[in-house]
């Protein structure tokens, strides 16, 4: 398997799953491994497409925690796309993950509405012109809405959904109404949400968001989850997320 300059392999510890990153690059976070977590419940018929997969890790964590056999992964970048799918091909996950080079704004051209069942996004959380913005421009696209925005990534995910198809998304919760808004305004019913927080005196800093396309009207608040006890180390739960409880 080529590894390229300032690329390491790292072992997910989990069902010898690897994935290969750029170490000056955007690497994944644990907002990738928590939706990952939460959008487990996928059937295993289920066709499951990521939309702004960056190096892959959303599929190939599911790829071990279901029984799903095809997926799909949409990246806009070439360089991450290319370590996506090499990260693929290092698990020996090609007759399940397929990755695409392109922008998710296309993809009405490459499939036809209702296409999938399952619409996975971790999506930049930035607005463009907001914040500061990283120098290095992999970084800027992966946190910055310059490519596509939260309007572009649900407009698309509710094109490619199916009736009753299920949408899944990490955010920041300060995105919370536009979220909701842009989601109902598309056809997706809000029906579950997760509020993640650093631990029990910091403030809430990313949101599970589960929808249903042409869902009926009920929203269920699933516990809080705590990323750190008051000793400074992982929560139980978050242990057994990152399967070393």
């Amino acid at each position: 398997m080529e590894i390229k300059k300032d690329e390491r392999i790292d072992d997910l510890e989990f069902k010898g799953l690897k994935i290969i990153q750029n170490k000056t690059g955007f690497c994944f976070g644990i907002d990738s491994v928590l939706l990952s977590d939460f959008a487990k419940e996928i059937k295993k018929n289920s066709k499951v497409i990521d939309l702004g997969t960056g190096t892959g890790i959303i599929n190939i964590l599911l790829s071990g925690k279901t029984e799903v056999q095809d997926f799909t992964g949409v990246e806009v970048q070439q360089e991450v796309a290319d370590m996506a799918e090499r990260s693929v091909k290092l698990n020996n996950l090609e007759d399940k993950i397929k990755i695409i080079n392109d922008d998710i704004l296309n993809l009405k051209n490459i499939y036809k509405k209702n296409s999938y069942d399952v619409v996975i996004t971790n999506p930049p959380y930035k607005k463009i012109n907001t914040g500061i913005n990283n120098k290095e421009n992999k970084k800027n696209i992966s946190r910055n809405e310059i490519t596509a925005t939260l309007d572009d990534f649900i407009h698309i995910s509710s094109y490619l959904l199916k009736d009753y198809g299920q949408f899944y998304m990490v955010h920041r919760p300060d995105r919370l109404v536009d979220i909701f808004s842009i989601m109902r305004k598309e056809n997706i019913e809000p029906k579950k949400i997760r509020f993640i927080y650093p631990n029990k005196n910091k403030q809430t800093n990313l949101v599970l968001i589960k929808g249903i396309k042409n869902g009926n009207p009920f929203l269920r608040f699933e516990n809080n989850l705590y990323i750190y006890d008051e000793k400074g180390n992982y929560t139980d739960e978050v242990l057994e997320i990152y399967n070393k409880k």
